[in-house]
């Protein structure tokens, strides 16, 4: 039964390669790198044929993903300075964070698109000696052919959200082989390797999650202190904002600043000037929420634009990557994305780490164990709505004593959690060794 369902699966994915480059075509017109070495998603290439089993694959599919890989590789090179890497993504945020963790030697294309054809060619070109995927990404037909050609595969830092375990249960014919077909499985939580092993999973063990080891860059951290310093007024952010919550935000902010008789530019959210910070998640939607921002009846001034300094404006947008520390450096409380629409919430570890309370909404069941453990820590609130959101924004900027506290609880929470890069290396030794 498994073997008829994966041939389905496999009819369906490459009857779906047509579709998937129209998608290319139109995501392409958004952001131009979905539109970079197309081929190279069916498994053809441009880049000299591997002609030993040399690279270590690492598969990080987007930003932040790829953000994690960082942690990672970094110290696989701290413990095997020669490493090959072959790394691969699925988004063009991915690939262009990507090419900043490459060095001589290493290789960087577009994940193969999960048909046999496409998959085997992968395997044939590079000669992978082992795949690491990182947290989510297990495919029917690589981890099939994987096991076939006797390349062993490890998820690492590994998770599974209550929601994509029932999607799994209900594909059970095709999830457990996949699952099952995994040399190794290092997952970041207890619960998270509950559900992975109730799909076939080898879980090795459980070592928390990749992000604690990251060290927020310390430039941008002094660079956004110095900026809110400078400013003399608390700046609340909206972090890693989605479609819609940008506008729910926006709402309550305008309300509240009419309620208080205040001009129209968000003055007195606590009894005092406050700078509102938008930072969407997805770079396509910054000329978007500018429009929005514009449609409510404020001004916005673009990181992008500012010379040295940031200029005067209701709402600052940060349109930029690769600045989160930067931004939660700036800020005295951030609200985090994702998490007041049903998307799952985003990482809040480096708002932590960075020193900034968070408050988020009732959705992060993509990051619910960290989510929990911040809150119990003290370094994050949770509320029922964007509504809430900013009430209780209002009142911590209100009492600095207590948003100082929370600050420092996140300091503590991101320090007590590190060691996972430290304990995959060494659980990885099994494979690259020798």
């Amino acid at each position: 039964m498994e073997a008829i369902i994966r041939k389905l699966y496999s009819l369906l994915m490459w009857g779906a390669q047509p579709f998937l480059r129209r998608k290319l075509l139109r995501r392409g017109q958004a952001e131009a790198g979905y539109l970079e070495a197309v081929d190279e998603r069916f498994g053809c290439y441009t880049q000299p044929a591997e002609v030993a089993s040399e690279l270590v694959w690492v598969h990080a599919v987007s930003l932040g993903e790829t953000r994690t890989a960082g942690i990672l590789i970094d110290a696989l090179r701290g413990q095997w300075p020669g490493l090959r890497v072959l790394l691969t993504h699925g988004t063009a945020t991915g690939r262009a964070e990507g090419t900043g963790l490459l060095r001589d030697g290493d290789v960087q294309v577009w994940q193969p698109w999960d048909s046999e054809a496409a998959v085997a060619r992968f395997f044939t070109h590079f000669k992978p000696r082992l795949g690491l995927l990182l947290e989510t990404e297990v495919w029917p037909n690589t981890v099939a052919c994987a096991q076939a050609r006797g390349v062993p595969m490890a998820l690492v830092n590994a998770r599974l959200s209550d929601k994509s375990f029932q999607q799994a249960i209900r594909m059970a014919p095709l999830s457990r082989p996949a699952y099952a077909g995994l040399a190794a499985v290092y997952a970041q939580s207890d619960s998270d390797a509950q559900r992975l092993r109730a799909l076939g999973a080898t879980v090795q063990d459980v070592f928390g999650n990749l992000k604690f080891d990251a060290t927020p860059d310390q430039a941008q951290q002094a660079q956004g202190r110095a900026w809110r310093q400078a400013l003399g007024q608390p700046v609340l952010t909206l972090a890693s904002s989605r479609d819609g919550e940008e506008d729910e935000f926006l709402k309550q902010i305008v309300a509240l600043a009419l309620s208080t008789r205040a001009q129209p530019a968000i003055n007195t959210v606590a009894g005092a000037h406050v700078q509102v910070l938008i930072v969407p998640r997805h770079p396509q939607r910054f000329a978007e929420v500018q429009a929005l921002v514009e449609k409510h009846g404020l001004s916005v001034s673009r990181r992008s634009t500012w010379n040295g300094t940031p200029q005067p404006a209701d709402v600052w947008l940060g349109d930029s990557l690769g600045e989160m520390a930067l931004y939660y450096a700036m800020s005295d409380v951030a609200l985090l994305g994702g998490s007041f629409a049903p998307l799952g919430g985003q990482n809040l570890i480096e708002a932590a780490a960075c020193g900034c309370p968070v408050i988020m909404g009732p959705h992060t069941f993509n990051f619910a164990e960290v989510s929990e453990l911040a809150e119990a820590a003290g370094a994050a609130r949770r509320v029922v709505d964007m509504d809430e959101a900013v009430r209780s924004a209002r009142a911590l900027l209100a009492r600095p004593s207590e948003q100082q506290a929370a600050a420092q609880a996140g300091l503590g929470f991101a320090a007590q959690h590190r060691g996972a890069a430290a304990n995959t290396v060494q659980a990885l030794a099994h494979f690259l060794d020798g």
